[in-house]
């Protein structure tokens, strides 16, 4: 797969490190530094691209300028691409409005586009959080998803100890934070993994916003973090002891029937 991803700053080259890094070695992924500043409104998508980009078969878009939303359809002609990726990590880079837009320009050109909010809630069905989940189906975009999207793991655990040995990553976000925590965790307590993995998530540090998020009333790295910790739960849940606390002085009904006896 040709993969041509538009970059920013640090935040879309910490991706691009892990992909080429982590990524199939037959995929060929070509960067593009887009402009750090645009107008409000772009009338002339041409004035801002360069007269030659590399051809692409899935375009994914790491912009830190709300405006290169505006310059993805054009890129997309440039480039052939027939899949689009438009994270939102942070929604002054990407509003929902223009991401909706977005996903309606390429609609008519026939070019599948998704707008995972947060990334790493990206799977190969479907994208978004609770009960903002939306499902696609395109088979560019799945490819890339099989890799990288929502973390998901595999874990080995001494059954004596408790403890995991190994913690392989299936699917890593994007970012590298999957492979990050899945690191950081061998050697846990199963019964810790999951509070352990959402402070070493937090630590990475996850760069999705801090701001609160309207659609979900909740910031995209406390969604991202609960995300994380869902997956670590999945592959740890057989393993962990389950804790009851009971209160001082409860009496549950087989302690009452037999002080009714005596």
């Amino acid at each position: 797969m040709r993969l041509l991803v538009l970059v920013t700053g640090e935040y879309g080259w910490r991706h691009v490190k892990n992909v080429r890094q982590h990524g199939p070695q037959d995929w060929q992924v070509e960067t593009w530094q887009t402009p750090r500043v645009l107008p409000p409104v772009v009338d002339y998508p041409e004035d801002y691209l360069p007269e030659v980009l590399p051809a692409a078969d899935l375009i994914l878009s790491l912009a830190e300028v709300k405006g290169v939303a505006e310059l993805v359809p054009d890129i997309a002609k440039m480039t052939g691409a027939r899949a689009v990726i438009a994270p939102i990590d942070n929604v002054t880079w990407l509003p929902v409005g223009l991401a909706r837009q977005l996903c309606g320009w390429l609609a008519r050109m026939d070019v599948a586009c998704v707008t995972p909010k947060p990334f790493c809630s990206l799977t190969e069905t479907h994208y978004n959080a609770l009960r903002h989940r939306k499902t696609y189906d395109d088979p560019l975009i799945r490819e890339f998803a099989r890799h990288f999207g929502r973390p998901a793991f595999r874990v080995t655990v001494n059954e004596a100890t408790r403890q995991i040995e190994d913690m392989e990553v299936t699917r890593d976000a994007c970012c590298g934070c999957g492979r990050y925590v899945a690191e950081k965790l061998v050697g846990t307590s199963a019964d810790d993994a999951i509070e352990q993995g959402g402070l070493h998530h937090h630590h990475y540090p996850c760069q999705a916003s801090m701001g609160i998020d309207p659609q979900y009333g909740d910031t995209l790295m406390h969604i991202s973090g609960n995300l994380m910790k869902d997956a670590i739960k999945e592959v740890v849940a057989p393993y962990r002891r389950v804790r009851y606390i009971r209160p001082g002085g409860y009496v549950d009904g087989a302690d009452a029937a037999e002080e009714a006896s005596e």
